[in-house]
């Protein structure tokens, strides 16, 4: 319910402000999804169940700040049911090739002397009419109570298919932690998207621990 409460005003407040996003150069968006597994890195944070979340960005010239959250659920004996993330940055080009840099706090509000984490990140990209590819690293921010790994993915994706649907694919690895692979298709519609996901993770050091899941997403856009 925390979530769900949180989508809505998230919501109502950037429709507030689109009525001056002419005027003041303020890009304003918000975005909803519904989600059969929240799987992260390769890794569910739901335990396989379903997640609602939402998120609000703005964005000023190329310069961005947002924030996003879900429901997470790590097993019985822990009582975090909220992941919000906050993060800024900002994108641009260069002779075509996109680029991003930024940083990202990952918060936990019930574990945040145990969870909570930050990261900077930088990526790029480049598009074709049909066919991109991107790569992006992110490095994990030491503090007295974490020591993130970094972790890097790369990703490819295009629109060849037929019935005007996406196909991508990704590879990650979590510095320590593991790697994981994900293929998926999409179809955009007038007023929302939808996705399938096959994703693979594999564990560095535990085989217990890997996973493979598939994820259907819809989300909409404001």
């Amino acid at each position: 319910m925390k979530l769900i409460r949180f989508s809505v005003v998230a919501a109502l407040f950037a429709t507030s402000i689109f009525a001056n996003e002419d005027s003041t150069g303020i890009n304003v968006s918000a975005n909803m999804s519904l989600t059969s597994n929240y799987v992260w890195r390769g890794m569910t944070q739901t335990k396989d169940s379903p997640a609602i979340q939402g998120g609000v960005d703005l964005e000023y010239k190329g310069l961005y700040a947002g924030v996003w959250g879900s429901n997470v659920d790590f097993g019985a004996n822990d009582n975090n049911s909220l992941e919000l993330d906050i993060y800024g940055g900002y994108a641009g080009e260069i002779a075509g090739i996109g680029y991003d840099v930024g940083y990202i706090q990952y918060a936990y509000p019930n574990k945040s002397d145990e969870y909570n984490f930050g990261e900077a990140y930088v990526g790029v990209s480049k598009e074709w009419d049909k066919f991109g590819l991107s790569a992006k690293q992110s490095f994990g921010i030491e503090t007295d109570d974490t020591n993130p790994e970094d972790f890097y993915e790369v990703g490819a994706s295009t629109s060849v298919l037929p019935y005007e649907i996406g196909f991508d694919a990704s590879y990650g690895n979590y510095d320590n932690i593991g790697y994981y692979y994900s293929l998926g298709l999409n179809r955009s519609f007038e007023k929302f998207d939808l996705s399938l996901a096959y994703i693979d993770f594999s564990h560095d050091t535990d085989s217990a621990a890997d996973e493979d899941n598939v994820v259907a997403t819809v989300s909409f856009a404001f």
